[in-house]
């Protein structure tokens, strides 16, 4: 049996859960809505102030789904309630973030400055130049959205410079050696 999926999912009075007809589990909370659509062999119920989600056979691509959904419906209780934070560090010589309306602007070295188109349901803050941060309700978009900035200047491991996670940390590689 899958040990995440039996767990039931509990939240909190300031949350609403409904899940309707269309096997769809909807989260509605104080910061946001979120909806996760499940397949028709898993099968959610709310009891008092706990989601329960049950599968109809024990296939092992079923059970793989009953994790995966108990932690997907996780994952939106936590979003409407703290939400989620990916922290991004600009590492370079004049590289800096700037926030203009719904666009992220970026200098990165490059001959032209990057610009990102925000997504809905997600806000990005700039706090100093060289710290952006990637808030939302949605566990994934939030580290899509942090992957995709990454991805225009990921860290070199020579000098380390580049868009990196706050927490992570470079491999850095010896350059040169001088010849005698």
């Amino acid at each position: 049996m899958s040990r995440i999926g039996k767990a039931p999912v509990i939240f909190d009075k300031a949350i609403q859960v409904t899940v309707n007809g269309n096997n769809e589990v909807i989260v509605k909370g104080a910061k946001a809505t979120e909806t996760i659509k499940m397949r028709p062999e898993i099968k959610a119920e709310v009891k008092g102030q706990e989601i329960v989600l049950t599968r109809k056979s024990d296939a092992k691509a079923v059970k793989a789904l009953h994790g995966l959904y108990r932690a997907q419906v996780q994952n939106a209780v936590t979003g409407v309630t703290k939400g989620f934070t990916k922290a991004l560090e600009l590492v370079g010589v004049g590289y800096r973030a700037g926030v203009k309306g719904k666009q992220l602007e970026l200098t990165l070295g490059f001959s032209h400055p990057v610009v990102y188109d925000i997504p809905t349901g997600i806000e990005i803050k700039v706090e100093k130049q060289t710290l952006v941060s990637v808030i939302g309700s949605n566990r994934a978009l939030v580290g899509q959205v942090a992957a995709d900035i990454r991805d225009f200047k990921p860290p070199e491991p020579y000098l380390g410079k580049g868009v990196k996670y706050q927490d992570e940390h470079i491999r850095r590689k010896a350059g040169k050696a001088a010849g005698k």
